[in-house]
């Protein structure tokens, strides 16, 4: 028979919306349960995401820089190999220290985590599946957080060897001669950039007339290429139609400007978006309501049909980032907690994490110019920055746009080596409503970055666009 617990909030889902919320809730007082399905916390972005991702892509590009351009540096090295059952172990073991940190924090905090399958048994009721049997969790608040899943092609389906997602694209046992990825996103690129630089010949085809749809088509234009000098192909506006799978390769059927071709390649990585997953929830029968996109519909606190009911991150409509959903999260738990909460999704960055990377937060050009509001744009470039040639990262500019009736931040976007982190800058002020003057008042360290940052809002306030240009 299965055992009763009662509690404030049950939290299904372990990744980074899911053990934020959780976390926030224990720490204001509420009792907190997390359930998961995996041993490991952190979810997909942890597991098999961001986390992941990004140590090779870290690992990889110090790997190109030592193999090429150490020497124009005056250091004289040789004998660069790859090592990649190590490379794929450095990574684990990355993934598994900072599970166990999130581990730890659940323990430290009191929250009780439940290794097993969840299912909405009611308003306030969640059955877990656990191995020795199932719980029925009491609570005053669900929160669901359950994140996505990679989506497929209906005539390419993944069999995990030779048509895969990113999950297995992140764990190849060796390095695929030929590399066709199927959408130019920033999980195609990124991955496309790893392999591209241990020797696979990639091939990009996208449905789409450019790469990086989120980005505006200058940032776009600017990233391909970059990309292209690193050896990385593109077929835009091009549409994929068929496949045939051999023992060894796969054969894809591209229609491009009206002609058919076929391009063969070792592996092909499927990279066409991601879509929510909730299969085991039992949604439609606990009565949660849908949109027509299939996601999880909410009203502005992120309740459901069932008021008692919460859903973040990828389960509901926006960008898929974990960002966005530990935002989420937080502002949930305040609000189960009795305190105000908001998330200004228009100050949520976006970022991809290719070299350059690029990074846009705030309103972009288009966006102004469709509304016709007036604003003044202003951009610098990182050839002219001092740090940025030293360390030998030319490439890549900063462009601000600045509201031109109340002279505030209305978006930043950025080519060039870690815009990621500069990024951070355009964030912190959209959100303060800092003005454009006092943001060019601020004195940045010289030498550095964020020099051509400041540069570019100096240029803002000395050149005037209208919206209607």
């Amino acid at each position: 028979m299965a055992k009763k617990t009662a509690l404030d909030l049950v939290v299904i889902g372990a990744g980074p919306g899911g053990y934020t919320a959780a976390l926030r809730a224990a720490e204001l007082g509420l009792r907190t349960a997390l359930v998961e399905r995996c041993s490991q916390l952190g979810g997909t972005c942890l597991r098999v995401g961001c986390i992941p991702s990004k140590t090779l892509l870290s690992s990889t590009e110090a790997y190109v820089y030592a193999r090429d351009r150490l020497s124009q540096n005056g250091i004289a090295a040789k004998g660069f190999e790859i090592d990649l059952p190590r490379l794929q172990a450095h990574k684990e073991a990355v993934v598994e220290k900072l599970a166990k940190g999130i581990a730890f924090l659940m323990r430290q905090n009191g929250v009780h985590v439940w290794e097993g399958t969840a299912r909405i048994a009611g308003p306030q009721a969640v059955a877990v599946e656990l191995a020795e049997g199932k719980e029925i969790l009491e609570t005053r608040a669900i929160l669901l957080a359950t994140g996505s899943e990679p989506a497929q092609l209906p005539f390419l389906p993944f069999d995990g060897r030779l048509v895969v997602d990113s999950t297995e694209a992140l764990s190849f046992r060796e390095v695929p001669k030929r590399l066709l990825i199927i959408g130019a996103g920033a999980i195609g690129l990124e991955l496309g950039s790893v392999w591209g630089r241990l020797g696979s010949e990639i091939v990009v085809v996208e449905l789409l007339p450019r790469i990086a749809a989120g980005f505006s088509p200058i940032v776009a234009k600017a990233l391909q290429r970059e990309l292209e000098k690193q050896r990385m192909q593109f077929l835009l506006g091009a549409r994929v139609t068929g496949a045939e799978i051999g023992e060894a390769a796969v054969t894809v059927r591209v229609e491009e400007g009206g002609k058919e071709r076929t391009l063969a390649a070792e592996r092909v990585l499927v990279a066409v978006g991601r879509r929510p997953h909730y299969a085991d929830l039992a949604l439609t029968e606990a009565g949660i309501r849908l949109t027509g996109s299939g996601r999880v519909a909410v009203d502005r606190f992120w309740q459901t049909s069932l008021p008692s009911i919460y859903a973040i991150g990828d389960l509901i409509e926006g960008p898929m980032l974990a960002h966005r959903a530990q935002a989420e999260g937080r502002a949930v738990a305040e609000l189960l907690a009795g305190r105000p909460a908001r998330v200004r999704y228009r100050n949520i960055p976006n970022v991809i994490y290719t070299e350059p990377e690029v990074a846009s937060v705030g309103f972009s050009e288009e966006d102004l110019r469709a509304a016709r509001h007036p604003y003044r744009r202003g951009t610098a470039y990182f050839q002219a920055n001092g740090r940025a040639l030293a360390a030998d990262a030319p490439n890549g500019f900063v462009t601000v746009w600045m509201d031109e009736p109340s002279g505030k931040l209305a978006g930043l976007e950025i080519v060039g080596n870690r815009a990621s982190e500069l990024i951070g800058a355009g964030v912190v002020a959209l959100e303060t409503e800092a003005t454009i003057e006092s943001l060019a008042q601020a004195v940045p360290a010289h030498p550095s970055l964020m020099e051509t940052v400041h540069e570019a809002m100096l240029a803002a306030l000395s050149e005037r666009r209208s919206g209607g240009s």
